[in-house]
């Protein structure tokens, strides 16, 4: 409401004058009338009228006030009427929240409540795990390629994650918050992200993750390369195969999958494994990007797809001779050099479980030799080509090994070994041992295999032919034949 002088309302009342009612509506009326009145008569009846005038005036205002008070009544007895019922609605929504929250714990629901049940607020529905204080020994050892990844449990492998992250500064320079990137780490983990294959699970993205690591301390790549090309390297790794099926490539496209069918059979596996990681990122509360500029997301995503693709390996050939092509004139300003180390840098940790320990990484191929003894099973009773190294009926450890190590792994870490030399003795070396290794043992099996044949041949001989009577000489003679040509397959 304005206070200017056009909303002003004039006030009014009725007097009885003389015996007529007259209207006066403004002050000064009053007083002219008061005066008019009062001049017509003496002394005692100017009195009589002003008190006359004046007990009208009171009984006019008394009547307004009581009116207004009766309105002002009515309004508020409405109002208390109007609040009452809001109060009931009110409470019976509480009520209807309530019931809705036990219905929604009870099915298990991703929301929780507080306490007093007054706020509904979102569920991240990702468990918490227990924090672990890495001990300076674990510490180190995280740092090279011998770390034994057998012996850490889950939660462990999340924490060693975590340190990593921190330890590289990646946590401070994208300005992660360290509560999304433990959601982050959890949620890329949990078994729907990452299933239980015998190989393709969680702790060969650790595996990787930490060979990842490792390499970016012995090859002093936080001098050389940037904070967003160690972010790349790192979260590619931790990316690089989730929701693996179990089943590679060849059988997606062999089989007509959902996913070859979906990129047109151009690395399938590798596509789905981006495509579920920025799915991932995606989530507000595991969007570890969610505080940098959105062209360096764009960036960092584009690189880290890019990486993530070149663990298909059946691009091996085409990022090893580009590399190669570098290597010798390797530029760390250039843009191109850099990207091709990267993609080698990827696929060395993808495939280096042959660098660790004996103790570590034999475990490790038992687990492969099982998922690909699983993809032949299925692609026999399918009706599909089967692969010679997947077939349980055809392939021993040292087939499946010697070849992989000596055409692919060495070359391509002897290669890494010229611009980074100091890996020779940690990494490189012991590959050589590992081939050495498998070729003993191929030399035992192809003993074994030639043995076979021949101490069948004798016994059957020396059953047919003799003329003894004793049959137990004759058997006991064929053990010690036997033991012989076992004797000679050791050796």
């Amino acid at each position: 409401m304005g206070t200017s002088s056009s909303s002003y309302a004039p006030k009014t009342v009725y007097l009885d004058v003389d015996g007529k009612m007259q209207k006066v509506s403004e002050t000064r009326d009053l007083y002219i009338m008061t005066r008019c009145s009062c001049s017509k008569g003496g002394k005692a009846d100017k009195e009589d009228m002003f008190q006359n005038v004046l007990s009208q005036v009171a009984e006019q205002f008394s009547r307004i006030y009581w009116f207004c008070c009766e309105i002002l009544n009515t309004v508020y007895i409405d109002s208390v009427a109007v609040e009452g019922l809001k109060m009931v609605e009110i409470e019976k929504c509480k009520n209807d929240v309530r019931k809705l929250r036990d219905e929604i714990v009870t099915c298990g629901c991703k929301y929780s409540f507080t306490e007093d049940g007054k706020k509904l607020s979102p569920r991240r529905d990702v468990p918490n795990y227990p924090k672990y204080t890495l001990s300076q020994e674990t510490i180190e050892a995280l740092k090279k390629p011998t770390f034994d990844v057998w012996h850490w449990e889950h939660n462990e492998m999340l924490s060693c994650l975590e340190y990593m992250y921190h330890d590289l500064g990646l946590v401070k320079e994208f300005n992660m918050n360290p509560i999304t990137l433990k959601r982050w780490l959890v949620t890329d983990s949990r078994c729907e992200n990452y299933r239980n294959n015998p190989f393709h699970n969680f702790r060969h993205c650790f595996c990787v993750s930490q060979m990842m690591y490792g390499m970016i301390h012995l090859c002093n790549l936080q001098e050389r390369l940037t904070m967003t090309d160690m972010c790349i390297l790192m979260t590619a790794a931790v990316c690089h195969d989730l929701d693996h099926p179990g089943y590679n490539n060849t059988y997606q496209v062999n089989a007509h999958t959902e996913l070859a069918v979906r990129y047109n059979d151009i690395s399938p596996l590798e596509n789905h494994h981006c495509a579920v990681a920025f799915q991932i990122i995606s989530m507000p509360e595991c969007n570890i990007f969610a505080n940098i500029e959105t062209e360096a997301f764009k960036h960092l995503r584009q690189a880290i797809i890019t990486l993530i693709l070149a663990t298909d390996m059946a691009r091996h050939g085409e990022i090893l001779d580009s590399f190669k092509q570098n290597v010798d004139n390797f530029d760390f300003t250039n843009h191109k050099h850099v990207t091709c180390l990267k993609l080698v840098l990827i696929k060395c940790c993808d495939i280096s479980n042959e660098v660790r320990p004996t103790e570590v990484a034999e475990p490790w191929l038992d687990c492969l030799l099982e998922e690909y003894f699983m993809q032949s099973d299925r692609e026999k009773s399918e009706g599909l080509p089967v692969a010679p190294f997947m077939d349980r009926d055809k392939v021993t450890k040292p087939t499946a090994q010697i070849g992989f190590i000596k055409f692919v792994l060495i070359p391509m870490f002897e290669t890494v070994m010229k611009l980074f030399p100091q890996i020779e003795e940690i990494m490189v070396q012991p590959l050589r041992d590992s081939r050495d290794h498998y070729e003993e043992l191929k030399q035992i099996d192809d003993a074994m295999t030639e043995v076979k044949p021949f101490s069948s041949h004798l016994v059957s001989f020396v059953l047919q032919g003799t003329e003894e009577k004793n049959r137990e000489q004759v058997i006991r003679r064929k053990e010690e034949i036997n033991f012989s040509c076992k004797l000679i397959g050791a050796l």
